[in-house]
């Protein structure tokens, strides 16, 4: 007598339903039993979270939670909530078979048979890492955009304001005013042609000899080597060098045709910190006596760059003489928003 065992056969309609999960690589499908272990693991699963169905079948699906959840009881809860209210949403952080982690999207829910008996669950999920970093950089860009133009606001309301306050008429703080936004914008365009990221100090120098019409002249001697500033350092650097040659050129030894200006920098380790040292004298200029009073170019080169290290101005009858030794560790500092790929 010959005995027939009978073996469950799988229908075309399940077929396609199983050809149909396992080709969304996009997604990762994971079925679960009532005790929250792994009965099915779909093609997406394995490509997201790196282990195969092989490795996870009958095993917890706890597992790709990062440990803090599962000690929170994170998936437990998941499984409560598809009970309960037919779905439990996803939206944190998953581990990946090498240790790695990701932001994962996605839901629980329970799986019914034909009586409506929970017979176990099915979590569905989708890799949203780049989504979330581009929200996160969007969030940095408007809060740092945010602080750059108040900064901005702020530094054109004080040239605007001593400008008219320190101007001996009308049309002297009118090109006094313009001049200084000028020279601020310029430094804000060499900025931007480096996505924010910095500029050298030689390219603010050569562009502050552009906004006084100097470009390619001799008599303003410019050496030391290539040195990156950060972006705020730029703009205070920029600056205080407009204010200088602008009083070279009404002033000093620029005033004149046989008068020359010597700018030189270099890096120094100063007690055990790197010092950005820079020089700037003047030479063959009429002869220079100290001011009665400080005016307002004289307290922004002094204000701008005290932050940074120390200042010296020194009026010697022979030309005026600026000594500057800051901090490289602050001239170069760049903002989280630099720091963006």
């Amino acid at each position: 007598m010959k005995i027939e065992i009978d073996t469950p056969k799988i229908s075309t309609r399940e077929r396609f339903l199983e050809a149909i999960v396992q080709s969304a690589i996009d997604y990762a499908i994971i079925s679960l039993d009532l005790d929250g272990l792994v009965t099915s693991w779909n093609e997406g699963a394995r490509r997201i979270l790196g282990w195969s169905a092989e490795e996870m079948v009958g095993k917890p699906a706890s597992v790709f939670f990062v440990q803090t959840d599962r000690e929170q009881g994170v998936p437990q809860r998941e499984m409560t909530a598809a009970l309960s209210a037919g779905r439990g949403s996803d939206e944190r952080w998953h581990l990946k078979k090498d240790g790695t982690t990701f932001w994962a999207s996605g839901e629980m829910m329970a799986l019914r048979a034909d009586d409506e008996t929970v017979i176990g669950f099915v979590k569905i999920l989708r890799d949203r890492t780049s989504e979330r970093d581009q929200a996160d950089r969007q969030r940095l860009l408007m809060h740092e955009l945010g602080h750059r133009l108040k900064n901005t606001l702020s530094v054109v309301q004080s040239i605007a304001t001593q400008s008219l306050r320190n101007a001996a008429s009308l049309e002297d703080a009118s090109e006094k005013l313009r001049s200084r936004i000028a020279a601020y914008s310029t430094a804000h365009d060499i900025l931007l042609q480096k996505n924010w990221t910095g500029a050298t100090l030689r390219n603010i120098v050569e562009a502050a000899k552009v906004n006084i019409g100097m470009e390619g002249s001799e008599r303003i001697l410019i050496r030391g080597p290539d040195v990156e500033l950060g972006p705020q350092a730029a703009l205070s650097i920029s600056l205080v060098l407009h204010e200088l040659l602008t009083n070279a050129t009404k002033y000093g030894a620029l005033s004149n045709s046989a008068g020359h200006i010597d700018t030189t920098w270099k890096v120094e380790r100063i007690d055990g910190e790197d010092m950005l040292v820079c020089s700037w004298r003047e030479f063959g200029g009429p002869k220079v006596t100290n001011p009665s009073r400080k005016g307002f170019g004289t307290r922004l080169i002094l204000s701008s760059l005290k932050s940074y290290g120390d200042v010296g101005l020194e009026y010697d009858p022979a030309g005026i003489m600026v000594e500057m030794k800051m901090r490289l560790s602050k001239i170069q500092f760049r903002s989280e928003l630099a720091q963006i790929p």
